[in-house]
This record gives structure tokens, sequence and C-alpha cells, in this order.
């Protein structure tokens, strides 16, 4: 039968699309029923980062599912959240050594504002209620989450239901007017999120919420070494809580546990987040698994009023614990942080010749999380038109060449802007690096 709507029953998310079904997944491969196989360049969605079919987690939710499946997190406690908080408090950024689990990224990042809100509750500051948020941006599709986004072919029907957002310029080297070289920009530098502070008044600013590293919303562009740094002086100075979205970037996906690592600690002027909101990769994609980190100091007002203000049918569940578990051991056994970082080197380094190509802008990331941005002149940066739906015209080429990439637009001026997303697993090959390589540069040719 076609996957499609009307002839199947499930509602997919794309209604106009037919859908391959996969039957098997191995390693960096899909396979369908028809017998195509599919190079899974961008783990899906940014999510199966140790691969496909990994037998160890398998065996460890199985494990799990015969001795406790499912019990109430408002309830009881369980082994598997026990033991998942205290690996992942050894692996923690900082004083971040308090965990939340979750069942979604869009969740935890609305928990990690609700508990944000309650923090300045607690502490004798109602009027902190606004939330700060750059652009462009995206942290889910929960309606909070949506309302920090901005990405307006999502919010569009929703408007109505959003709150309002004040937004920062995202750090974006290419696509500022310095171009990433002006010490005193202040996109560049972050010194930006002042500007927006003073304009509003810092006394009514809950918290500041950003990814450490471009996800798909700026196609993973990287800030100036000082960026965060910055950021967390001017979070300190005007009393604001700094939320780090690692949903997409954190859990090894750039090279190092946090995307913030490069940044430095706490100490000496480093870079540590008030919260850090981690999912996707976390669990590498076997169950869906998400978490709020908080450090002691922030827990202890939350304990005031004896509870943390939100709740979810899933929170601590055994089963998507007991993944998260079985990922970070295996992501440790076999060396995976320094894997990703040395594939993550190759693979920029055999991206960098499709710059020569006429669409293309640019090729940046870091670790193996790559975007290409398209563009119709290179001299003025200018973008396709949206009418031409390049970026998605692009992604089915590279569907066609074998290739799954994930594609995404608005980032220029919210309508218009074309790129794609890498995100392979981090068990990738120096060989199918050259393959995703040689199959983009099969999609651009047919581009033309």
């Amino acid at each position: 039968m076609p996957y499609r709507y009307p002839e199947s029953h499930v509602l997919y998310r794309n209604l106009a699309r037919t859908y391959p079904l996969i039957v098997k997944a191995e390693g960096c491969w899909l396979h369908d029923d028809e017998g195509r196989s599919y190079l899974d360049g961008c783990g899906g969605a940014f999510v199966a980062s140790l691969g496909h079919g990994v037998g160890d987690i398998i065996a460890a939710l199985a494990e799990q599912a015969r001795s406790v499946g499912y019990v109430s997190g408002v309830a009881f406690t369980n082994q598997a959240a026990e033991t998942l908080a205290a690996e992942l408090a050894d692996l923690a950024l900082g004083d971040l050594r308090y965990f939340f689990f979750l069942s979604s990224g869009s969740d935890a990042i609305e928990a990690a504002l609700k508990l944000a809100r309650q923090y300045w509750v607690e502490s004798g500051f109602p009027k902190k209620h606004v939330a700060v948020a750059l652009t462009p941006a995206y942290h889910g599709n929960t309606l909070l989450a949506l309302s920090l986004g901005a990405r307006e072919h999502y919010r569009t029907y929703f408007q109505p239901w959003l709150v309002d957002v004040p937004r920062v310029p995202a750090p974006s080297p290419y696509r500022c007017a310095c171009r990433g070289e002006d010490q005193d920009c202040s996109r560049c530098s972050g010194r930006s999120l002042e500007e927006v502070l003073h304009r509003i008044g810092p006394e009514h600013v809950a918290a500041f919420i950003g990814e450490p590293v471009g996800g798909s919303s700026t196609g993973a562009a990287v800030p100036r070494p000082d960026y965060w740094r910055t950021v967390r002086e001017i979070c300190d100075r005007h009393h604001v809580l700094w939320i780090a979205d690692e949903v997409l970037v954190g859990s090894g996906r750039t090279g190092t546990w946090s995307a913030l690592e490069p940044y430095g600690g706490r100490e000496g002027g480093g870079a540590v987040p008030d919260f850090q909101v981690l999912g996707k990769g976390i669990s590498g994609g076997y169950a869906p698994l998400a978490a709020v980190a908080a450090p002691q100091r922030i827990v202890d007002v939350l304990a005031r009023s004896g509870s943390v203000l939100h709740a979810q049918t899933f929170i601590h569940a055994p089963m998507i614990c007991a993944a998260g578990i079985a990922a970070i051991r295996y992501l440790r056994r076999h060396d995976l942080l320094a894997r990703c970082r040395e594939m993550g080197s190759r693979l920029h380094e055999k991206l960098a010749p499709l710059r020569e190509a006429s669409c293309v802008g640019d090729v940046r990331g870091r670790g193996l999380l790559a975007g290409i941005e398209f563009v119709a002149d290179r001299e003025s940066r200018a973008p396709f038109p949206r009418a031409k739906r390049f970026a998605e015209r692009f992604a089915a080429a590279a569907e066609r060449a074998g290739l799954m990439v994930w594609p995404n637009v608005g980032h220029v001026d919210g309508t218009n802007g074309d790129l794609v997303m890498l995100a392979p697993p981090f068990v990738i090959t120096e060989g199918e690096i050259d393959q995703i390589v040689e199959r983009l540069q099969v999609a651009i040719e047919s581009m033309r």
C-alpha cells in the first residue's frame, strides 16, 4: 500500500508526501521495504547519535522492561532515574548536578522556563516574568516554546495563543553585517543582550534562552569564543537566569558532552548556564528522553514551596531513563566523543570544496554538526526567493541520491533563507563521509 494520506490511517506530519516504509536500520543506514537504502546524514531529526541497531542499548531496554516498565515519578523513584542522574552529574558542566527527566525537548524547554519563573517568585521577585530569546531561533512546538521561536511559518496560525517575546539577534557571522570581523559588534560579541535588557527593564526579565551553537535555525552557526562568557556576565549583572538549550547541540554532538565546554567553567569568567536542557541524542534515539539540569543554588530556592511546579506523565520514567544510561555508557565505553571530534574534523574538511558551488554561500559547524547555506548571489549573500523552495527541493534531490539531510528555511528575514543540516551518527566512517559529500554534489548538480 502507499504510505500517504488518505490511504493510510496514520495522520502524517506532511499530508502531501508519500513516505518510504523503513524496515531495518543499522549503523548509519536506513533500508526500506522496496530495497532502497538511505545514508542517514542527519540522524533522523538530530537524534540517532550512536547509530542504529546498537545491541547493548536494545538489551538494556529489554532488561528494564522485565523489571519495572513504568511507575509514576510523582509517587515513586526508580533505580534507572537515580542511576541516570548520577551518571549525568559525573559529566555535568559546572554546578549543574540535579536532573529532571521528561519525554520531549519541547516539554523540557517548557519546564525550564516554568522553573525559572518559580525561582523568581520564590525569591520574592514576582515582577520578573519576561523571557528573552534569540532570533532566528527554535525551541520546540508547545505553546510557550513556540512563543520563544522565531520561525514565523510555524507561528502564524497560533499567534493569538502565543506570548510576546523580546528578541536578540542570534550570533551568525555569515549573516552579520560585519561578517564576524568587528570586535565591537554588539551582535557578534553578545552585548546586544544588554541593549534589550535595558529597553525592557531587567527587573521584569526572568530568563534568557539560546542554543550555545546554532541549531537548524541558524545552520550550525558558531559564536565567537567570548560570546557566551559575555552573556554570562550580563545575566549575572542584571539578575537574569540563563537557559542553555542543548536539545540539538548537546550530548556530544559538537565534540564535547556540552557544547559550552570550549567556553570554560564558571570560575575565571567561564560560561555555565543556570539551566541546561538536554534531549534528542541523550538517549541516542532509543527512547524519547529529555532532561533539565539545574544547580543546587537554584533547587534550594525551589524547595521553599516543597515541589517543582511542573509535571508530566512520564517524568523520571524507568524505560526512558534506562535508555539514557545505556546510551551514555556506550558513548563512554567506545570513546565516541573523541570519535565525534575526529570524524567531525574530517567531515568539515571534506565539505569545504562545496563552497565553490555557485549556490553555496557558506559551510559551517562544529563536530558532527554542519550547516550548508544556499544563496542566489554569493557576493551579496542574497537568498533565493521563498517561492523557489530551494531547501525543500534540495532535500528531495538528496533523498533521491540516497542521502537524508535536514532542510530549514526563513533564517534570513523570517521568510527567506535556505539551508540544510548534517548530523550523522558518531560511528560514521570516513568512507561514509565521502559518500555524504558525493551525494551532496549529485544533489547540487541536479539544482542547476
